[in-house]
């Protein structure tokens, strides 16, 4: 499984709209309101490098209101769960 993170920059008049838009998305799992330089922030999950230029480049792109995006692929998660165990000293 490929997890992607997706910052965008969308026009402030059509943020709640666009968040809809994207969670609507099949391979969005989850869509954050943020604060900072970009507005939404979009978590993507799909099984392949080609699905993901497909979802970013043609769906989420074409989503109005989306003015720039910056994606970023994930190489590792870490959880709690696992920041716990690397930490354990057994006991």
């Amino acid at each position: 499984m490929i997890t992607a993170i997706v910052l965008m920059e969308v026009e402030p008049s059509l943020i709640p709209e666009t968040a809809q838009a994207l969670a609507d998305l099949d391979d969005v799992s989850e869509v954050y309101s943020v604060t900072g330089e970009f507005d939404l922030v979009a978590i993507v999950r799909v099984g392949a490098h080609e699905r993901l230029a497909d979802v970013v480049t043609g769906e989420i792109a074409k989503v109005d209101g989306i003015v720039r995006t910056e994606t970023l692929i994930a190489f590792r998660a870490y959880s709690r769960h696992d920041l716990e165990s690397m930490f354990s000293l057994g006991a």
